[in-house]
């Protein structure tokens, strides 16, 4: 039912914790629909040098978490910003139909840190990082 990585990325998570000096964080989800996951960004001269995260869900929404920061650190905004949900799945080894919305949080995670950075910046994020859906847009039930 799960890949050995998915597994992997649940039992021992990477990039566990908060940033206390974050340069951007964003919150996704809601206590009513299970899963909440909040990412922490730094970023120096356009790059993400560091980012961490927290989540309360089930064993693919840490999962998704996980492996969606390892993908983004060290990486130019403009490239986490093209991070899709899809790209996430497969770096995982696939997940199962009724979980695929976890990785769509963490997409969206990443994206809500991204525009509070520009947020804090001064910058109007919505033409650079689009529309970011709330937790009901994305599940199935």
């Amino acid at each position: 039912m799960y890949s050995e990585l998915v597994m992997d990325h649940f039992t021992n998570p990477r990039n566990v914790g908060e940033i206390a000096d974050a340069d951007g964080v964003g919150e996704i989800g809601n206590a009513k629909c299970g899963d909440i996951m909040k990412m922490y960004i730094k970023v120096s001269d356009n790059v993400i040098t560091d980012v961490k995260f927290k989540t309360f869900g089930c064993g693919s929404a840490i999962a998704t978490s996980s492996i969606a920061t390892e993908m983004i650190k060290g990486q130019p905004i403009e490239e986490a910003l093209k991070l899709s949900n899809k790209a996430v799945v497969e770096a995982l080894g696939g997940l199962p139909a009724h979980k695929i919305h976890c990785s769509v949080l963490a997409e969206q995670a990443i994206k809500s840190a991204i525009a509070d950075y520009y947020r804090r910046q001064g910058v109007d994020p919505t033409p650079i990082v689009g529309e970011i859906g709330d937790c009901e847009a994305c599940h199935v039930h």
